[in-house]
């Protein structure tokens, strides 16, 4: 049996303990927010890493005001050195999952296997993706491959609230980052046949339109707010958005839609506190949006911000009384890794090697923690690959095909396998 042969083999008989592993995670409800049973998880997986050999730490996000005690953000973080010259590769996977929602026919948190899928939340994104990059290694491990350098696994918080005391508190504590770590690959679900290079810009802002409160019988006294709110997304509709459209990125992000930018309203709020059974009599005199708006590498920061900024100023020259206040509430510009990167180059070729064609490269719609591993920690080379599908993220009886978790696994041991023997 050749060395290819003996990993994938390999990977065949670790497979029920990565399901298993899959299964145990998703049982630990980490939902964000608030950020739910952090610690258990980090625990769970510090654990199986240090039986699996690993040397095992522990990172609380000290001096972060949403490290609390009621809810602690606590990273894992593991290390294997062979002892051997070679490359530091670090596997990141986080933690926590968006809530449940409704619409399950199964327990979101039951880890139920059925069918050939493991069904839970957080399965595809990216627990499975976790379970994955363990028992690659450990398949490695188990053949008798000669590992060079160090493997470093990490399971970190709050990716899906922006990483800040995950992944990009990792890196400020310079524990990933450049001259320490050469290669990072995030588990994250972009289906199992693809390789993920990168991510699209990321604007989220706050306009508060301010009016004047009145008796809702005397509504000429009053200046309502939330009408003012009306005109500005009705024109960012009518104007913005239009142009948007006709913008599109040469960056291969998927689905095919979302390679054009895109603007969208989070979530709006005006008037006076409602009791249960009756609207509030007065003219609303504050209404507050959120906006979330996902730009491509061939705009700037500056641009984004000056289409907002442009048309608050046009309606407020155009409208009597229309007063404003607008604020950032998080900014992260695209990142690429580029596609002659030997890291990319390795896992386009174990796609190949595994699913018999080329592995397409893509980039995500939405921001992950690559963002941090470029910006903050200067680190070159990152990809996203892992065994979830894109399509079934934040999904309501969202799964991962047990044979989609095998292949990716067999992925992530080749892959290294090619990046190893490219150095």
């Amino acid at each position: 049996m050749g060395g290819e042969d003996r990993v994938l083999a390999a990977v065949d008989g670790v497979l029920g303990e990565a399901v298993e592993f899959c299964r145990e995670l998703v049982r630990v409800p980490t939902v964000n927010p608030p950020g739910a049973d952090y610690r258990a998880c980090a625990e769970l997986i510090g654990a199986r890493l240090s039986r699996l050999g690993y040397e095992v730490v522990y990172v609380p996000a000290e001096g972060l005001p949403e490290h609390t005690a009621e809810h602690p953000r606590v990273n894992v973080l593991g290390a294997l050195d062979f002892g051997r010259p070679g490359p530091t590769v670090h596997f990141n996977g986080h933690i926590d999952v968006v809530p449940p929602g409704e619409g399950w026919t199964r327990p979101p948190f039951g880890g139920v296997a059925e069918g050939g899928r493991i069904y839970g939340r957080g399965t595809a994104d990216m627990k499975a993706g976790i379970a994955a990059m363990v028992y690659a290694v450990e398949a490695l491990r188990r053949a008798g491959y000669p590992i060079p350098g160090r493997i470093e696994q990490s399971g970190t918080v709050d990716e899906e609230s922006g990483g800040f005391a995950g992944v990009a508190y990792l890196c400020r504590k310079g524990l990933l980052r450049a001259g320490r770590t050469d290669y990072v690959v995030v588990t994250e679900p972009l289906d199992p046949d693809r390789v993920c290079i990168g991510h699209r810009g990321v604007y989220w802002f706050e306009v508060t339109a301010r009016g004047r409160v009145a008796h809702g019988s005397m509504p000429h006294l009053g200046v309502n707010a939330i009408e003012l709110m009306g005109l500005f997304i009705d024109r960012l509709r009518r104007e913005l958005k239009p142009r948007l459209a006709g913008r599109k990125t040469a960056l291969p992000v998927v689905p095919e839609a979302a390679r054009r930018p895109t603007l969208n309203v989070n979530g709006i709020v005006g008037g006076q506190t409602q009791t249960d059974t009756l609207p509030t009599p007065c003219v609303a005199d504050v209404c507050r949006a959120v906006f979330d708006r996902r730009f491509i590498p061939e705009e700037t920061v500056a641009e984004v911000r000056r289409e907002v900024e442009d048309i608050l100023l046009e309606i407020k020259a155009e409208v009597k009384g229309f007063d404003y206040q607008w604020r950032d509430l998080m900014v992260v510009e695209p990142v690429v890794t580029d596609a002659s990167s030997p890291l990319v180059r390795a896992f386009v070729q174990a796609v190949k090697q595994i699913y018999g064609y080329e592995g397409a490269l893509v980039a995500s719609p939405g921001t992950y923690d690559h963002k941090h591993v470029r910006r903050l920690g200067g680190i070159e080379h990152c990809i996203a690959y892992g065994p979830g599908r894109l399509e079934l993220a934040h999904q309501p009886d969202e799964y991962v095909e047990i044979e989609d978790l095998r292949r990716a696994m067999g992925v992530l041991a080749l892959g290294l396998i090619n990046l190893w023997q490219g150095e």
